[in-house]
């Protein structure tokens, strides 16, 4: 699996962990292991001008997940996989943000960010939390894959 890291947020973050988090998810989804994906970690400003380019929001967001190929998931045995495995997508995350909504919610800003990530792995899957239905299935999934994964680092 290649995870391309990049800090331009000029926050200090453990990017190996952030990739370790991203790495678990996406194992634990089966997603081929020949697929590729970028984490861009960038600064309020730029995390602002991105979401209102995109999303038509304003201000800030903590992530944004840009999908790129459906056909990197890996979905097992008796069903097909519709071409060779490439490139997923980009996740872009923003410290500032997150760091703002950790200290609301009474955790570390390191647990908000991987929180995040996960939470972008599955967006870039076609997860989505538009409808309850679709929010309650996404955000245990997200909660399942951050338990094994602090399971596994306890090891």
């Amino acid at each position: 699996m290649s995870i391309e890291i990049a800090n331009e947020s000029g926050v200090e973050v453990d990017t190996d962990a952030v990739l370790a988090v991203a790495r678990h998810a996406l194992d634990e989804m089966g997603v081929n292991p020949l697929a590729e994906l970028s984490l861009l970690l960038v600064d309020h400003d730029y995390m602002a001008e991105l979401n209102h380019r995109w999303m038509g929001g304003d201000g800030p967001t903590d992530v944004l997940a840009f999908p790129m190929d459906e056909g990197s998931v890996d979905h097992g045995p008796g069903e097909s996989s519709p071409g060779e495995p490439g490139l997923l997508g980009d996740i872009v995350l923003c410290p500032e943000v997150a760091a703002k909504q950790a200290a609301a919610a009474g955790h570390a800003a390191a647990d908000e960010l991987h929180l995040l990530t996960v939470h972008g792995v599955l967006h870039l899957l076609g997860y989505d939390h538009a409808e309850p239905d679709e929010e309650r299935e996404m955000f245990d999934l997200q909660a399942r894959l951050l338990y094994s994964w602090k399971e596994a680092r306890a090891k």
